[in-house]
């Protein structure tokens, strides 16, 4: 067996036998397949596509590269993950609110893609946090702390490190089948039993229209569950910020508000819960998604899992006293400007897309590979959908480290959001429910 014999299989419509996908899957980890290999391979399968088995064969593969997690817990071990949008802060909230419910959770969480935020940015701006660790950390953490949301290792999925690069520079990223080997392999190197998935639909997703979201959506959790692990998608909306902050320690104050009762963000929670619902009864900890919503309701009004959230920051290195002191604790941007209503109407429609880009612009995400975030940037009071204003009124607050900055961001701000004389309809929060 041999790389071109694969590639040349798949790209004659002959397909991907499973002994095939986990040769080609071993050479990407260790080089023996080249980077002009990797990305004829990755050209086939987006042009000819990977029925259900060979996607399924293809992830196991992936997840077979590099190291597989195994545990003996008391509970179920589940994660959750989303696809990527703006505003969007509930790993934060349900990472604890869920080992509060009694399951373990190794949520491998990645960094802000393009326009949209990542997890361990966002928890890297509280002091001392570390994303970085072993796995006989991760084992130690999720034991004892019931969750862990940290980076991948090396030695995770290597052959998905590899080919992302690769499919990066050869055009080949929109591949539903390689989308879902390469989200799906990292999550079942972790050893999971159950896992929700959040496919984010609108204009700040990748996906923009509710048929591609579907179709990942099925993919994932078609390709899941044939792989053995129980798992089902809510489809959510993307077409405006999820909360009303946009930016790292921004979502960070946000979901603490929400997680402590402060303030709390009503459609993160909502979105949270229903996440956490869902999870649970996957996991055998609810009869359905209703008592399982109830359950992490519970667990959020509770503090049961402000605690676990603390006792988590603590033993990766953050400050002891995060949950009670947490705006002390997180940094602050120097310049702070509102920007304001051109004209009086209602909040019609946001290019969500553009102010990630905005916050990517203050310096809250990356231009490039080795770019240094600065975790203070970014838009809070983002008014939602269908809110009126009148003309002169803020609209949203951006964080900036300079003026400069600021303008140019009040600028994208305003080149984002429509406002119309017309209340517009509201956006369901939740479209639908994938397995």
């Amino acid at each position: 067996m041999d790389a071109r014999q694969i590639i040349a299989g798949v790209r004659d419509r002959k397909g991907l036998p499973a002994e095939a996908a986990t040769w080609f899957a071993s050479g990407l980890a260790s080089g023996a397949v080249t980077d002009a290999q990797a990305g004829a391979f990755a050209m086939a399968v987006l042009l000819n596509r990977l029925d259900d088995t060979e996607r399924v064969a293809w992830t196991l593969a992936m997840r077979d590269s590099g190291s597989v997690l195994d545990w003996n817990l008391p509970g179920p071990v589940v994660d959750k993950h989303s696809t990527g949008g703006i505003g969007d802060s509930t790993s934060i909230l349900l990472a604890p609110a869920l080992a509060a419910c009694g399951a373990y959770v190794p949520m491998i969480s990645g960094r802000g893609l393009g326009h949209t935020g990542g997890t361990l940015d966002k928890l890297e701006a509280i002091p001392g946090y570390r994303t970085d660790v072993t796995v006989e950390e991760l084992r130690r953490l999720v034991r004892n702390v019931g969750c862990a949301i940290v980076g991948a290792t090396a030695d995770v999925a290597p052959a998905d490190r590899r080919l992302y690069a690769i499919r990066d520079v050869t055009g080949t990223v929109e591949s539903i089948d390689l989308i879902t080997a390469s989200i799906l392999s990292k999550k079942l190197a972790a050893g999971l039993e159950a896992l929700i998935l959040d496919v984010k639909v609108g204009s700040g997703a990748f996906m923009k229209t509710i048929e591609d979201a579907r179709a990942l959506a099925h993919a994932l959790v078609d390709t899941a569950n044939g792989a053995g692990c129980r798992t089902a998608a809510l489809i959510t909306d993307m077409d405006q910020p999820l909360a009303s902050t946009a930016g790292n320690a921004l979502e960070v104050i946000e979901a603490m508000e929400t997680m402590t009762g402060a303030a709390v963000n009503q459609a993160l929670w909502d979105v949270t819960v229903a996440l956490g619902g869902e999870a649970l009864a996957l996991a055998g900890l609810a009869g359905d998604a209703g008592e399982g919503a109830d359950a992490v309701e519970e667990a959020l009004e509770s503090g049961r899992a402000a605690e676990c959230f603390g006792r988590m920051v603590a033993a990766l290195g953050g400050p002891a006293d995060f949950v009670e002191r947490y705006p002390d604790r997180l940094p602050a941007a120097r310049v702070v400007r509102d920007v304001v209503a051109d004209r009086t109407g209602f909040i019609a429609h946001m290019d969500t897309e553009a102010l990630g880009h905005a916050v990517v612009h203050l310096g809250g995400g990356r231009l490039k590979g080795g770019d240094r975030i600065n975790p203070s940037v970014g838009l809070s009071e983002i008014l939602p959908l269908g809110e009126p204003v009148e003309k002169g009124e803020a609209i949203a607050r951006v964080h900036a480290a300079s003026e400069a900055e600021a303008e140019r961001a009040v600028a994208e701000v305003l080149a984002a959001i429509r406002l119309s004389g017309e209340e517009p309809d509201e956006p369901a929060l939740i479209h639908e429910r994938i397995g």
